[in-house]
């Protein structure tokens, strides 16, 4: 089965990649070896981030690329690279054979999810998603509390409220 991508040029995007087998393996010293690989391939590969979230299993975030551009695909893999190379070695799973003769490290799902944004109250939508989702997995009782997420760059700009996204008593 051939996977087709949306490729929209200059396109806003949530994207959701997560870790193989979900091991839990990005929060701890990981964030920041996943910060560095966002920051090394936007130097060379440009895109605004304009929001994400860090899980233990996985990351949401939402980009907007430059117009023109819709090459999100060599963006991820550049950054799953980078990470994969840079990350912890003792948290490095055992690799199968038939993964290590394709060349594919143990930290990543092959693939990713995506999806274009198609309008301002989808990308709202998408932009809550991301920051509650540390709630919605039991990690935080409140959005804020969550430190790896870029919920509190929107408090300080005043585009949400502190105790926003508190979990329901």
């Amino acid at each position: 089965m051939e996977y087709r991508r949306a490729y929209v040029p200059g396109g806003t995007y949530f994207f959701t990649v997560v870790t193989q087998h979900r091991r839990p393996i990005l929060v701890g010293t990981h964030p920041h070896a996943l910060l560095r690989a966002f920051a090394h391939v936007q130097a060379k590969h440009p895109f605004r981030e304009n929001a994400f979230v860090i899980l233990p299993d996985h990351i949401h975030t939402l980009w907007t690329l430059p117009p023109g551009d819709a090459d999100f695909s060599t963006r991820w893999r550049l950054i799953k690279t980078y990470f994969t190379r840079h990350a912890v070695q003792r948290e490095r799973p055992p690799i199968s054979p038939s993964r290590r003769a394709k060349r594919i490290q143990g930290f990543w799902q092959h693939r990713f999810w995506e999806h274009v944004i198609r309008d301002e109250t989808d990308f709202e939508r998408h932009l809550d998603y991301i920051h509650y989702n540390p709630v919605k997995h039991g990690l935080v009782s409140r959005a804020g509390d969550w430190p790896h997420s870029s919920f509190h760059a929107y408090v300080q700009r005043g585009l949400y409220d502190a105790d926003w996204g508190s979990a329901p008593p």
